[in-house]
């Protein structure tokens, strides 16, 4: 199974989420760790649906990167 995963940056934590799992995030001080931990949280999720007989509520995720023109966007977080 292949899922797309997002990793932010908050407040010294690299956090990653799975969007086409509900629920399913975790977290890292470094990707590498986020991303390792991502794939044992959705081990978990996985397991925890197998183990109730439960379908996966996989939800569909669309991705597009846009472009967005704003002339007053200040200098500091551009």
């Amino acid at each position: 199974m292949k899922l797309k995963i997002i990793i932010t940056f908050e407040d010294g934590w690299y956090i990653s989420s799975c969007p086409s799992l509900p629920g399913c995030h975790s977290q890292g001080r470094t990707t590498k760790e986020a991303f390792a931990n991502i794939k044992d949280a959705i081990k978990g999720y996985i397991a925890s649906y197998a183990k109730h007989n439960e379908p996966l509520p996989v939800q569909p995720f669309i991705e597009k990167q846009i472009e967005v023109k704003y002339d007053r966007i200040p200098a500091g977080i551009r």
